[in-house]
């Protein structure tokens, strides 16, 4: 589409291709993340049964979750990949792709035989498809942001538009953790842990044509549609960005410990500990987890409404230190025992979290110049796989066998908002001002 038919939009239609993109990245964003968190889900439940029954718990629980890491550690290449071709041909192509690599690795994951069938290939399969589902999803958060924010007309809204495909999250969650609880409910005996488990990542097939079908029928942004018209398309922008914008990377990954690292714990490691070590019933979790998600669909798009009132950097800052007291709450609540009190605990986390998360996406985003915008966002943003939300549960489990006791978790968590905040200290607020137009400062 000509910049010029962007131009001759109407308030009415621009409005409504507003409503048509936001749609489509929330959609899109909460089948790829109900793919990847299925994963994390059954990793902790499942898999260091079925993929490591020779190995002891501990041992089997932490080549579970090495596994499980392998698909954050793919992230930043997915950014790298995805971002250049967001950046080169635009961000609805690049998404239709990562949907489309996603979905189809984890519908592969219901077939892989275990340990019982073919030994040690089954996990060298998994960790294959848990890679290519890193890509995916690295490649997914940056063009969802950027096809629902630019599109906004407007400053005064951006943080709240862009926190809808945040929003994709806890849905994303919510389905994963349904599926899950649904069957291991409906399945007797061992059987979920047996075959059932496989139904879940069956499913991922009809979401992903669903969201092909939404995807197909969006167009590309005005901003990207500007960006071609004036011949200002960047031939390596994922290249050009890590050149001429490293700070706004670096410290995009840095301030994402005080959000990655505790959700991981909260939402993955959680199952391990609360399940294996507290004897905390596996349903009554995943239903405190559902009510995690569910807090956080009115939660992640307030905070994003307020960073527009009272700047990003400021709602960011207030959440990073929330994050830090309640690191140490999460695990008193549940080493409490009183199952009141440790379902209370596991749904807690989601107000502190929706505070980082919400701002977070228009936080990241503004930080880039516009034609390197989806290489930048998506590179700073998937960084933090490496260093926060992939090792978290493996650093979380280690910790644990290490001082037998939670403490030394929550100062982990601790340590990680304390980064946070000072990365955050020294971004550029860019909440009041227009990031359509290139900026000044970064350069040919």
């Amino acid at each position: 589409m000509s910049t010029a038919v962007h131009g001759e939009l109407g308030d009415t239609e621009r409005r409504t291709m507003l409503v048509r993109a936001v749609i489509a990245s929330t959609i899109g964003t909460s089948i790829e993340w109900y793919d990847f968190f299925l994963y994390s889900i059954v990793t902790g439940l499942v898999f260091a049964k079925t993929f490591f029954p020779e190995a002891d718990p501990t041992t089997g629980l932490l080549n579970s979750f090495g596994i499980y890491f392998g698909g954050f550690a793919a992230r930043p290449i997915g950014a790298y990949i995805f971002g250049h071709y967001g950046d080169r041909i635009g961000r609805k192509g690049a998404l239709i792709a990562t949907l489309l690599v996603m979905g189809i690795a984890t519908f592969l994951v219901a077939f892989v035989p275990g340990y019982n069938q073919i030994g040690i290939w089954g996990a060298v399969i998994l960790t294959f498809l848990r890679i290519v589902q890193g890509i995916g999803v690295g490649g997914e958060w940056g063009g969802s942001v950027l096809l629902a924010m630019e599109w906004t007309k407007t400053f005064g809204r951006r943080g709240f538009v862009a926190a809808w495909p945040q929003f994709g999250v806890p849905v994303g969650s919510f389905l994963a953790n349904l599926a899950v609880l649904g069957f291991s409910w409906a399945l007797t005996g061992n059987q979920f842990f047996i075959w059932g488990w496989r139904i879940p990542f069956l499913f991922s097939g009809i979401l992903v044509l669903i969201g092909l079908w939404i995807r197909l029928g969006i167009l590309e942004t005005p901003t990207f549609t500007k960006i071609l018209a004036e011949n200002k398309v960047e031939k390596l922008p994922a290249a050009k960005v890590l050149g001429r914008q490293p700070k706004s990377v670096i410290l995009s990954a840095l301030i994402r410990l005080a959000e990655q690292t505790p959700y991981y714990i909260s939402t993955a490691f959680v199952f391990a500990y609360a399940v294996g070590h507290l004897k905390m019933d596996r349903n009554l979790l995943l239903g405190a987890i559902m009510g995690f998600a569910v807090i956080e669909f009115f939660c992640i798009p307030f905070f994003g409404h307020l960073s527009d009132k009272i700047g990003r950097k400021t709602m960011y800052l207030i959440g990073a230190v929330t994050m830090i007291i309640y690191g140490f709450v999460f695990f008193a609540l549940l080493d409490s025992h009183n199952l009141v009190l440790m379902v209370i605990g596991a749904m807690l986390g989601s107000i502190p979290h929706s505070m980082v998360y919400g701002p977070q996406a228009a936080l990241i985003a503004e930080q880039f110049t516009p034609r390197m915008r989806y290489s930048g966002a998506s590179l700073g943003y998937q960084l933090a796989s490496i260093i926060a939300g992939g090792p978290a549960p493996l650093i979380a489990t280690w910790l644990f066998s290490q001082y037998k006791s939670s403490i030394a978790i929550s100062w982990y968590i601790a340590l990680c908002a304390v980064i946070a905040i000072i990365a955050t200290l020294f971004m550029t607020e860019y909440s009041r001002k227009d990031v359509d137009e290139e900026y000044s400062h970064v350069g040919d």
